[in-house]
């Protein structure tokens, strides 16, 4: 059978959905399993040993043809995508599965799943599994699971990055910002934590704009001996393989998490209790992923990006995980 997984947002959201590859090939190791996802995030995508093939959505926008040319027996949007939904029903794709509750999913989809994403206790890789009963198939994965799952290919390493890790020391990197899609850990946090671990070397990551971000507002953070600034300097490819070769990797709700956790290092998650950016729906699952959050019922940062939550966690707790991963 030919399915096609569709799931066209950001990192996290595509590294959460991958698990549903690696549940398909086991079910028949000889489905193909093909994903549709913007073009940044292919990477990762083809990182997924249960991946047939990577589609790149605007390609597809561009020729509707190569939708069409597959001939796969089905389509699962995983995340609803009004672009593409009309593409499928015109590819004449037999089976189209989506939820009830996008309105073009009642012209293009002739399988609605009905389920509430916004008010459910699950996690998003398990409210991802959801859509599969339109293949009939009733499951709500554990982590140990999904973790099974991720069928991660650790890429290749280069020279350039394998020198840079220490053998004598721990190699933690921090990946301070998320391009504003979560709350994040102050700055003057991050650069306690380092200063306070000189035995540790950090590398910070992210992109060239949120490096100069944090130069423009902690600028010490990068002056530390200890810290080394990587911002800017990674492709994803490399940022991957960077990732798998470190011990650990600290971060609020975003990509890099979630692809630390998949490739079996520490994951630590600093996250705010507010609904529905907390663990419970966000957490990174992995082996060895772990979240710190304030024990509180709170809803204060609903309307701002200031989150006194996220901030109370301490540079002593903090402090204390990533001392517990030294060996």
């Amino acid at each position: 059978m030919k399915i096609i997984l569709s799931r066209t947002d950001n990192l996290g959201d595509v590294i959460l959905t991958l698990p549903i590859a690696g549940f398909l090939k086991e079910q028949d190791p000889k489905n193909e399993v093909y994903f549709i996802g913007k073009s940044y995030t292919r990477p990762i995508i083809e990182a997924c040993q249960f991946v047939d093939k990577f589609l790149d959505k605007d390609e597809i926008l561009k020729d509707p043809q190569k939708l069409a040319s597959l001939q796969a027996d089905v389509i699962i949007f995983i995340f609803p995508d009004q672009d593409l939904a009309p593409i499928a029903k015109k590819a004449k794709i037999p089976l189209r599965i989506g939820t009830s509750h996008r309105w073009w999913h009642w012209l293009y989809c002739n399988k609605r799943i009905d389920f509430s994403r916004k008010d459910s206790p699950l996690h998003e890789a398990q409210l991802n599994f959801k859509l599969l009963e339109g293949l009939d198939f009733n499951i709500e994965p554990n982590f140990a699971l999904i973790t099974d799952w991720y069928g991660f290919k650790t890429p290749d390493l280069t020279p350039e990055l394998q020198s840079l890790v220490s053998h004598e020391k721990l190699n933690v990197i921090l990946h301070p910002k998320s391009k504003g899609s979560a709350r994040e850990w102050h700055l003057d946090s991050y650069f306690a934590l380092a200063q306070n671990n000189p035995d540790i070397q950090f590398f910070v990551t992210g992109t060239q704009a949120e490096g100069d971000l944090i130069q423009s507002q902690k600028p010490e953070l990068l002056g530390l001996e200890n810290v080394y600034n990587l911002t800017g300097k990674l492709n994803l490819t490399e940022l991957m393989m960077f990732i798998s070769i470190c011990d650990g990797l600290i971060a609020c709700s975003t990509g890099p998490l979630h692809i630390a956790s998949a490739l079996g290092i520490y994951a630590l998650g600093i996250y705010p209790p507010i609904k529905p950016m907390h663990p419970a729906r966000w957490q990174p699952i992995g082996k060895k992923a772990k979240v710190l959050v304030l024990d509180k019922d709170c809803s204060d940062c609903r309307k701002t990006e200031q989150c006194s939550c996220i901030n109370a966690i301490s540079v002593a707790e903090v402090s204390a995980e990533i001392r517990s991963w030294i060996k």
